[in-house]
């Protein structure tokens, strides 16, 4: 049996950079959350932050989506 370190190597590298950005597009949204959440507070208005978590979030979604569309198919 023969291992093609490189190939295996690539997949750690795609899979680990992935990983890593889908981790912080959702803590992008958590903190457009807590800066609404502490506007709201203060009185003010931050829609722009929280129109911007729903777009993480939704981004977060659609990768996993797309992550289990390629598993099933």
């Amino acid at each position: 049996m023969k291992i093609d370190w490189a190939a295996l190597g690539s997949v750690f590298g795609v899979s680990l950079s992935a990983t890593v950005a889908l981790v912080a597009l959702f803590a992008l949204g958590l903190v457009g959350l807590s800066k609404h959440e502490a506007a709201t507070e203060q009185g003010g208005t931050a829609t722009l932050a929280r129109s911007a978590a729903y777009a993480c979030f939704a981004l977060c979604t659609a990768a996993v989506v797309y992550a289990i569309y390629l598993i099933v198919s």
